[in-house]
């Protein structure tokens, strides 16, 4: 069963009284139902079309968080073979959120990281809902460690709302876990290239994504923060999230152009959770030729330039 978002009830509406045409006709072998439900089909494609060609800001995070779409687990088994799981960052715990381990892309080996949301309740719970504790920013930077001796690449999923802000992570140094993810992300002499698959949020997200390439999905989101955290902060009102997602300029295609990511990779009409075999596909490619093009050049150059490209991010913007 599909799920809709709040501004595709029409559409349900639709694609509802076709797939009810069609049951009633499988009850019903005589009766012929195609003519009208092939009707109904290309006024809900149509009327797709429209909902998605200018998407505002906060409908994309709205599909950006679409429970369907899919999930780092799905990357992997998907894209990657030969993936070997590796846990705990052997000092506190194994954080759910966080899943990595040694893997072949198209029989490149590589270590890939990302962060777990999970796709139902229990698995939500399992994973934490993608908030990464301490231990799996420590687990992160462990991998990548190991990537570094060993020359593998490094690739990283970013889908997370922000890091877990409980008392026990803030106990046990959250902040100070995340600015050594980032630092780790800078150091590293082999490549590193992410993709954010749903949402990136805050610091959690930065943690992942310092990287020689950034990539997004073309309905994916990425900011310092929440639309409704801005907007109780700014507004004290946590309902003015559709102006903070606008101020907060947390598109893809706003990102492009400011040059805070690298490229955009386009999903499918309606967004990915709604062919998820073509999105997988679309963002395996990406990964692969963002690769490719790194692995050519010397690790001392790697570290430079990945330097001073989040160095000089924003210079031109304020003129500098």
């Amino acid at each position: 069963m599909k799920n809709y978002l709040d501004f595709e009830k029409s559409l349900a509406d639709i694609e509802g009284k076709a797939e009810e045409l069609r049951a009633m006709a499988r009850q019903n072998p005589g009766t012929d139902v195609e003519k009208e439900a092939s009707a109904l089909d290309r006024k809900a494609e149509t009327m797709l079309r429209d909902l998605y060609k200018n998407l505002s800001p906060w409908r994309k995070c709205q599909v950006a968080r679409h429970p369907d779409r899919p999930r780092c687990r799905d990357y992997i088994d998907a894209l990657f073979t030969e993936y070997t799981p590796l846990a705990g960052d052997r000092n506190f715990a194994d954080d759910h959120a966080v899943m990595g381990g040694l893997a072949r892309l198209n029989d490149r080996p590589v270590m890939v990281i990302g962060q777990e949301r999970g796709n139902d309740t229990k698995s939500r719970i399992a994973h934490n809902f993608g908030m990464v504790r301490p231990e799996g920013y420590r687990k992160a930077i462990r991998l990548m460690d190991m990537a570094h001796r060993f020359g593998l690449p490094v690739i990283t999923l970013v889908d997370t709302p922000g890091a877990y802000p409980g008392k026990g992570a803030e106990e046990r140094g959250q902040s100070e876990a995340i600015a050594r993810a980032t630092q780790k992300c800078l150091e590293i002499r082999v490549p590193l290239v992410s993709a954010i698959i749903g949402e990136g949020g805050s610091g959690g997200a930065v943690a992942f994504a310092t990287a020689d390439r950034v990539a997004m999905l073309e309905h994916s989101v990425y900011s310092v923060i929440s639309p409704e955290g801005c907007a109780s902060i700014l507004w004290k009102d946590s309902e003015k999230m559709r102006e903070a997602a606008e101020a907060l300029r947390l598109t893809a295609q706003d990102l492009h152009k400011l040059g805070v990511i690298d490229r955009i990779i386009g999903e499918p009409l309606g967004g990915a959770q709604r062919d998820r075999d073509a999105t997988l596909a679309a963002v395996g490619a990406a990964l692969e030729d963002m690769i490719g093009k790194l692995v050519k050049r010397k690790p001392a150059a790697l570290v430079d330039a990945r330097r001073r490209k989040f160095l000089e991010m924003g210079t031109t913007a304020l003129g500098a």
